[in-house]
């Protein structure tokens, strides 16, 4: 099924669904909505930027104005309409985001990282430019990921591997491990591996193969009622992650809410039917 064809399906999908729901004003409001929002998505307009661009462009073209009038003479930087790049709407917004999963599950990881201060770091499938720069700014890193890489960088040391099974990698090999918010996505096909639905579990057990005695995993995924979202991620049940790792000992358990917000000290237990939170995990090899 083409693109096209899909999004049309799946947005009358949802349409006739709640159609066959709607009671009430405000249901059959949100039908229309919906169907409105259906047909511009169709049509490649993406409501939510169009209205910001309604809203926003007269605040441009007045700070336009008021810019040329204030450069008087200066010939350095000049307005002109061929050089006109819009960025609309952030002046609504907050100085910096200090929530959501990746940055909460990057700076957990790397505190503990630094705190235990190993003398080298093993990654597989994180975030380069997230969890891996950070721990670059005070140890190397090796990193293992299926994905080629193009670019060298100091003090990285890459292995291209499919970490589902880790094979350059020996038994008990490794005292200092982190995943963060990758093997959800293993298995799916998403990044140019194999479409395999055990890869998940597979690589778990691979992860707890490495790890040495006395060494740490630092271990994130989504969590919350478990489900398969194909072919972005799987939603991993606490317990399903508690299980495969049954062999290690769990030292400590953080976890990023449905909101973005970071519970420092949390219960795996009060996760388990939460729509979209993240799992960080810290385990053990006794």
């Amino acid at each position: 099924m083409s693109g096209l064809k899909q999004r049309l399906f799946l947005g009358i999908a949802k349409v006739v669904h709640m159609e066959a729901r709607a009671e009430g004003f405000v249901e059959r409001w949100r039908v229309a909505r919906a169907r409105r929002h259906m047909w511009m998505s169709l049509a490649g307009i993406n409501s939510g930027i169009l209205w910001q661009t309604l809203r926003e462009w007269p605040k441009f073209k007045s700070d336009a104005a008021r810019f040329r009038q204030l450069s008087g003479e200066d010939e350095a930087f000049v307005i002109t309409r061929k050089n006109f790049l819009p960025i609309l709407g952030e002046n609504h917004q907050a100085a910096g985001s200090g929530a959501g999963h990746y940055f909460h599950q990057d700076l957990w990881a790397a505190r503990k990282i630094h705190e235990r201060a190993p003398t080298e770091h093993f990654d597989v499938g994180s975030r380069i430019d997230g969890f891996v720069a950070h721990v670059l700014t005070f140890m190397p890193v090796t990193v293992i990921d299926i994905r080629p890489m193009s670019e060298p960088i100091e003090g990285l040391r890459f292995i291209q591997d499919d970490a589902t099974d880790l094979s350059t990698i020996a038994d008990g090999s490794l005292g200092s491990v982190s995943s963060l918010h990758a093997v959800e996505h293993f298995g799916l096909g998403r990044y140019g591996d194999e479409v395999d639905p055990t890869a998940a579990v597979r690589a778990m057990a691979a992860l707890a193969r490495v790890l040495r005695s006395g060494g740490r995993l630092y271990f994130s995924v989504p969590i919350g009622r478990e489900r398969l979202m194909f072919n972005a991620h799987r939603i991993f049940s606490p317990d399903t992650v508690l299980r495969a790792f049954s062999d290690l000992q769990l030292m400590s358990f953080a976890a990023v809410d449905d909101s973005g917000h970071l519970v420092s000290e949390a219960c795996p237990d009060d996760f388990l039917a939460a729509n979209y939170s993240c799992g960080l995990f810290e385990f053990t090899k006794v």
